[in-house]
C-alpha cells in the first residue's frame, strides 16, 4: 500500500482523461473530414463556374423552346441540357487549369481551388476532361451529331482562341461572344437537327448581350485584370469611354436581334411586348452607367444582364403557351 494512500486513485483519473482525449480526439476528427468533403464538394463544383453554365444551359433551353414550334420532345429536351451543360462544365473547368497561374496573381480569383491548393492542376484537368467527352458523347448519339459539333466548337474556340486572346488583344472580348453564343445555337441544333434563321436571330442576342456583360464585369475588376496581366479594354481605356460607347452600341443590336424571331413569323405580340420590355430596361441600366462610370452602376449592368437571359425565356415559353 502506498504510504500516503494517495496514489492509488492517479490510474482512474489517468484514464478517464485518456477516455475523454480518445472521444474529444475522434470527435475533431470526424468533424475535419466533414468540413473537408464539403469544402472538396464545393470546389469540385466551383470549377465548372455554376453561373456561367447555368447561363449556356438556359440559353440552350430558349434556342431549343424557340425552335419546338409543333411541341416539345422532353427526352431529347433532357438529353440535350444534360449533353450540352456538361460540355460547358467540362469547358469552364479546362479554363480554371490554363488559368490558374494567372488567378493566384489576382485578388477575385486567388481563392479559387487551383491556385489556392486545394485541387491539383493536374485533377482539374481530368475532371474538366471527362465532362466534355461525356457531354459531347452523350449529345452526338442521343440528340444528332451536329449538336455534338456545336458543343464541342464552343469547348474548343472558348479555350484555344478566347482564353489566349485575354493576353494579347483587346479584341479578347468579341471574340469571346462566338463561344458564349453558340450554346443557343446547339439547342436550335437539338430541336430540329439544322439551324435557321431563328437560331441565328438567338446567336445575334447572345452575342450582342455579352458585351456588356463582360464589359460591366471587367470594369468592376480592371485593376484585377491589369495586374494579371489580362488586355481587356478596360485596363486600356482608364476614362471608360469606349467601353460605355460599346455597351450602348451592342444593347441596341440585341434589342434588335431579340425582336427579329417576330418578323420570321416564329413569335407573336406576346413575345414583342416582352423582348421590347426587357430590351429597354437592359438599355436603361447600360445607360446609368454611360453617365456615371462608376462600379455602383457597372455593378448594375451585370445584374441586369444575369437576369436578362431567364426573362427573355420567360418571355419566348410564356409566348408559346398563350399563342
Amino acid at each position: 500500500m502506498p504510504p500516503n494512500g494517495r496514489l492509488s486513485a492517479n490510474p482512474i483519473n489517468l484514464s478517464t482523461d485518456l477516455n475523454h482525449i480518445e472521444v474529444d480526439a475522434s470527435a475533431k476528427a470526424t468533424t475535419a473530414i466533414n468540413r473537408s468533403a464539403a469544402v472538396s464538394w464545393r470546389d469540385w463544383f466551383s470549377l465548372t463556374k455554376p453561373e456561367i453554365t447555368f447561363l449556356v444551359a438556359i440559353s440552350a433551353l430558349a434556342g431549343f423552346v424557340l425552335a419546338s414550334e409543333n411541341g416539345i420532345d422532353g427526352a431529347l429536351l433532357a438529353w440535350s441540357l444534360i449533353g450540352i451543360t456538361l460540355s460547358s462544365a467540362g469547358g469552364c473547368a479546362l479554363n480554371h487549369y490554363l488559368e490558374h497561374d494567372f488567378d493566384a496573381t489576382m485578388k477575385r480569383t486567388a481563392n479559387r481551388p487551383i491556385p489556392a491548393g486545394r485541387i491539383s492542376p493536374q485533377s482539374a484537368k481530368w475532371f474538366g476532361m471527362v465532362l466534355v467527352f461525356a457531354g459531347v458523347g452523350l449529345l452526338c448519339p442521343l440528340v444528332n451529331p451536329l449538336t455534338g459539333v456545336l458543343a464541342a466548337s464552343t469547348v474548343a474556340l472558348y479555350l484555344f482562341v478566347y482564353t489566349p486572346m485575354k493576353r494579347t488583344t483587346t479584341l479578347n472580348t468579341l471574340v469571346g461572344t462566338l463561344p458564349g453564343a453558340l450554346p443557343v445555337l446547339g439547342g436550335w441544333a437539338a430541336a430540329t437537327g439544322s439551324i435557321g434563321l431563328g437560331g441565328w436571330a438567338l446567336f445575334g442576342v447572345l452575342l450582342c448581350w455579352q458585351m456588356p456583360h463582360f464589359y460591366s464585369l471587367a470594369w468592376m475588376y480592371k485593376k484585377d485584370y491589369e495586374k494579371g496581366g489580362f488586355v481587356m479594354l478596360t485596363v486600356k481605356d482608364p476614362d471608360g469611354t469606349a467601353t460605355a460607347f460599346q455597351m450602348i452600341v451592342f444593347s441596341l443590336g440585341m434589342i434588335v436581334f431579340s425582336i427579329a424571331p417576330v418578323f420570321l413569323g416564329l413569335s407573336s405580340w406576346v413575345y414583342l411586348l416582352g423582348s421590347l420590355a426587357l430590351g429597354f430596361w437592359f438599355l436603361f441600366s447600360v445607360l446609368k452607367f454611360y453617365f456615371s462610370r462608376s462600379v455602383l452602376h457597372a455593378r448594375g449592368v451585370l445584374k441586369a444582364s444575369v437576369l436578362y437571359i431567364p426573362l427573355l425565356l420567360a418571355a419566348i415559353i410564356l409566348d408559346r403557351l398563350v399563342g
